[in-house]
């Protein structure tokens, strides 16, 4: 299944996931309006009262599963590093300096620039024995993946690989919004069951009964009954949400696994990670009581549950798919193997003479042709060569440079310097605009950088930036709003726009206000291409525009797309007066286009951007661009 069936099979999914939610609440609805009556002795009273005392009842129950739920999927409107901090994760520094963290963010790194998304925030859960680990958030824009100390402590590269690029299928299916959604729902029917101990506490301290002026009981009092029944629906609630969770991962995690598979075209490293939590006493578990929170997006349970409540399926039957021939008897042995010696990740590396891929040689411009359906089936689809092309463009970058990248103070420099002109008159007016806008200290450091930069391949220029991103995020909001005054006043200060700067800042903007405002992500596309035509046109002729040699050249490439986004009709070509700033004005309209028109309007884009037969770096730097904006993300083409 590509890209865009797996997120029509999420909205599927989420549809499910409401339905069954409503029907757990039905139930305690009307469990806690039973109780209310007979707590209140109206079974003998006349309709109407027992009508008026359920509708009552059914409306503050309802009221305030919905309000809890409201609440919940609220807090977490931070993303994923809000799931990440309630855990006790701690983030990884961009630009630490421990071998294990180091370890771990290169490791992310390049698969995030291999899956062709935001590098996500990185943490880890220190006081988490067991091997686990979870990838959160509401897109991948604002996405975070924590490990535990247990992963970084017992898992070799490989293995590390293989858990990361599992959870990183998650992040590219779609699999995050659904789990965090479910966080949300969950907690709303939860909720009842404290409600219900309170009412049982006051209830308690309240005597058990009234009395009436003159001294007789006039009743018991209400509130046990109430609380009783109320923490009675809130083990409904429990029963609910668990067979909720389990009905939503289990299928999910063997995808998972065999993504990850693909990914790194190896199984030892992921079959190796569950083998290891099947053999040493802490497994998979997690101690934190929110546990039952996020059981259902951990890499391995959280808790050792029965079959009919397991968020993930049995731990030698996932071996199994994986390594056909494994015999679970294997998993004993190693436990008694490793009662007397755990296994230590790092010194296995050592064992195993794990090394960085040699740096090779930058791919030559113009790039081979590419198909559009084959680029489609590639969309969150990265492979092995995905990663080993990942790795490859980091390799090439110096590594001092990739320090400045990926620290905080060295990082709005580095990124200016990237934007500024070859040409000599241009970067001095560059310059006296970055004078004006920092001061002389930034102007200086950003032209230092900028020669430092000049010999950067032009292919490195994108990935460099995102490797940057998690820096910036992590700056202070005022620093980050001066810095994008900065980068906008210094692209337009030559008075050109070039493709590498709308690219860069596109997405710098992207990344950046996702960090200050947080999407609460809970909107599902809902556009079709009949409703945002002109948008797509729009787009077509930017692309056609950028890429042509020529108004004949930019026509043909336009055609190209029309006949594949509009099959049997035609449209006219107008070249964008203002070249990719047109751009600006179709990204809400077509990022909300429903799951299969996206996939036709991401075939009509390659097939204008390959109507020529090559596709330049200038052009593979838009595309990329333009299916990240659109929440299509591609990894490397060449």
């Amino acid at each position: 299944m590509d890209f865009f069936g797996r997120q029509q099979q999420v909205r599927r999914m989420s549809a499910r996931l409401v339905v069954l939610f409503v029907v757990a609440v039905i139930g305690i609805i009307v469990t806690v309006s039973l109780a209310v009556i007979t707590a209140f002795g109206a079974w003998d009273s006349d309709p109407t009262t027992i009508a008026g005392l359920a509708v009552a009842a059914a409306f503050v129950t309802g009221l305030s599963i919905g309000l809890a739920s409201l609440f919940r999927t609220v807090s977490l409107r931070g993303g994923g590093g809000k799931v990440a901090i309630e855990l006790g994760g701690v983030l990884v520094p961009q630009d630490t300096t421990n071998p294990q963290l180091r370890r771990l963010r290169n490791v992310v790194e390049e698969i995030a620039i291999a899956s062709g998304v935001p590098v996500p925030e990185v943490y880890v859960l220190p006081q988490e024995q067991g091997i686990n680990a979870f990838a959160a958030g509401w897109s991948p824009t604002d996405a975070a993946v924590a490990v535990t100390q247990g992963s970084l402590d017992r898992l070799n590269r490989d293995e590390l690989q293989g858990v990361i690029a599992h959870e990183f299928s998650h992040v590219l299916n779609g699999d995050m919004r659904l789990n965090i959604r479910l966080i949300g729902l969950l907690f709303g029917i939860l909720f009842l069951t404290v409600i219900g101990r309170e009412l049982l506490r006051w209830g308690f301290f309240a005597g058990g009964g009234n009395r009436s002026k003159d001294g007789e009981k006039s009743g018991g009092n209400p509130l046990p009954l109430i609380g009783i029944a109320m923490v009675g629906a809130g083990l409904i609630g429990v029963f609910a949400g668990r067979l909720i969770q389990a009905s939503v991962s289990r299928q999910r995690e063997y995808l998972a696994d065999a993504s990850a598979v693909q990914f790194t075209r190896q199984t030892s490293g992921i079959a190796g990670a569950l083998k290891k939590i099947g053999g040493l006493p802490t497994g998979s578990q997690i101690r934190n009581p929110r546990e039952e929170e996020v059981g259902h997006m951990l890499f391995g349970s959280g808790r050792r549950l029965s079959s009919l409540f397991a968020t993930h399926p049995p731990l030698a039957d996932r071996i199994k798919v994986l390594e056909p021939e494994f015999d679970p008897a294997e998993l004993d042995r190693l436990a008694q193997q490793w009662s007397q010696q755990p296994p230590d990740g790092q010194q296995e590396d050592i064992a195993l003479g794990f090394a960085p891929p040699p740096p090779v040689a930058p791919a030559a411009a113009p790039k081979a042709a590419v198909q559009p359906s084959v680029v489609v089936t590639q969309v969150a689809a990265p492979t092995s060569e995905s990663y080993q092309r990942a790795g490859a463009l980091l390799g090439q970058i110096p590594e001092a440079v990739l320090v400045r990248a990926r620290n905080p103070h060295t990082v709005g420099p580095l990124v200016l310097g990237l934007l500024m002109a070859e040409d000599p008159a241009a970067r001095d007016a560059q310059y006296r605009t970055l004078l004006e806008k920092l001061g002389q200290r930034m102007a200086d450091a950003a032209l230092t950088e900028a020669g430092e930069l000049a010999t950067l391949a032009p292919a490195h220029r994108l990935p460099l930036a995102e490797i940057a991103f998690p820096a910036l995020r992590s700056l202070a909001a005022a620093d980050q709003q001066a810095l994008l005054g900065a980068v906008f006043a210094l692209i337009h200060a030559d008075g050109r726009l070039t493709v590498f700067e709308y690219c860069l800042s596109r997405l710098l903007l992207d990344q950046l206000q996702e960090s200050m405002k947080p999407k609460s992500g809970w909107r599902e596309p809902s556009r079709t291409l009949a409703t945002s035509t002109d948008a797509a046109l729009i787009l077509l002729a930017v692309l056609a525009q950028a890429g042509a040699v020529s108004a004949t050249r930019a026509q043909s490439a336009f055609d190209a797309g029309v006949a594949v986004l509009l099959p049997g009709k035609q449209a006219e070509y107008v070249a964008p007066p203002r070249g990719v700033v047109e751009l600006e004005s179709v990204w809400a309209a077509l990022d909300g286009l429903v799951p299969d028109d996206k996939s036709r309007l991401v075939q009509a884009i390659v097939a204008v951007i390959a109507s020529d037969g090559t596709v330049t770096v200038a052009e593979g730097e838009l595309l990329r661009t333009v299916c990240s904006l659109l929440h299509c993300p591609l990894p490397p083409l060449s």
